[in-house]
């Protein structure tokens, strides 16, 4: 016999920040030798996404019970990873303007189609395109280190990161730079365990250069798929930045003579010892969520299971 059943579901709230949230629960009596059970339910809009940090954690998991005659209880749980993309409560705001637009009644109407992830992909578009690049003029108390342009400040997960360093500009001779893709972990004050904790820093990806004598260059740092967009919750605020460390010489360092004719060669030597001071600067950056097709494939969440009771 087979057969083909619908769950009947409910969902409730639990308003307890340390117990786990249930989201919903449902139950079914089957009387048949062979059945698939067809299950749906919907994530709360404001649910925070999946996040695993140094404080706080948000875990998400479906937990399928079974019961044979006579034997015990069987517990089945799959973990499931939940990307968030805030400001889609009401999608009719992306799609009212499809009732107005002008149609021919001479032909016939065809549904436009639009799923909640067609719009969420076109609303990320819009989001992280790459508009008018921002350019930051770099300076210390001796003068100016250099330009960077970053060419637009929204990403996607799994997008890079690309900037461009000038350094023909610049008064103070820079002699290495690194740039380190980070995430700041801010607890809010009535969450806190001391009324010191601060901010919980975590590291991804790190570009390091040495730049002396070097006119422009540029930086690539791509976005980890497997990092969690930045969000705010009543207990946690996700934020993201690019931290800059430029090792700068005190004292002017003389280059070497340069050929005059292509075919001449010279060389140089540089300095045993340098007088050298460092200075750190954090460009706050926005992160995105990706398409799920596309952050699912290095998820190391299983995808089936088997329960045998």
């Amino acid at each position: 016999m087979f057969t083909k059943t619908h769950i009947n579901w409910m969902s409730f709230d639990d308003s307890s920040i340390t117990a786990p949230e249930v989201l919903a629960w449902a139950s079914v009596q089957l009387h048949c030798q062979c059945s698939v059970i067809t299950y749906e339910d919907v994530i709360p809009s404001d649910a925070p996404p999946s996040y695993r940090g140094q404080s706080v954690k948000y875990s998400y998991k479906l937990t399928i019970g079974t019961q044979r005659m006579g034997h015990p209880t069987k517990l089945l749980r799959l973990p499931f990873r939940v990307l968030v993309l805030y400001g889609l409560n009401d999608i009719s705001v992306y799609t009212e303007g499809e009732d107005v637009a002008p149609s021919n009644p001479f032909l016939k109407q065809q549904d436009s189609g639009h799923s909640l992830l067609d719009i969420a992909m076109s609303v990320l578009a819009t989001i992280t395109t790459r508009k008018a690049p921002h350019s930051y003029n770099i300076t210390n108390a001796r003068g100016k280190v250099a330009k960077f342009i970053l060419f637009k400040q929204a990403y996607k997960l799994g997008e890079d990161i690309v900037g461009l360093f000038d350094f023909s500009e610049g008064t103070v001779p820079c002699v290495q730079f690194s740039a380190t893709l980070q995430c700041e972990e801010q607890i809010a004050e009535e969450c806190r365990k001391k009324s010191s904790q601060g901010s919980a820093i975590t590291s991804y990806v790190k570009h390091q250069e040495t730049c002396l004598h070097t006119e422009k260059t540029y930086l690539n740092i791509p976005v980890p798929l497997t990092a969690t967009p930045g969000f705010i919750t009543d207990i946690v605020c996700l934020r993201w930045r690019l931290h800059f460390e430029f090792i700068t010489s005190c004292e002017p360092i003389p280059e070497s003579e340069r050929p005059t004719e292509p075919e001449q060669s010279a060389s140089w030597r540089g300095p045993a010892t340098l007088n050298v001071e460092t200075m750190v600067w954090d460009l706050p950056i926005k992160v995105f969520p990706t398409n799920p097709v596309h952050a699912s494939s290095v998820t190391y969440l299983r995808t089936h299971s088997v329960l045998h009771i």
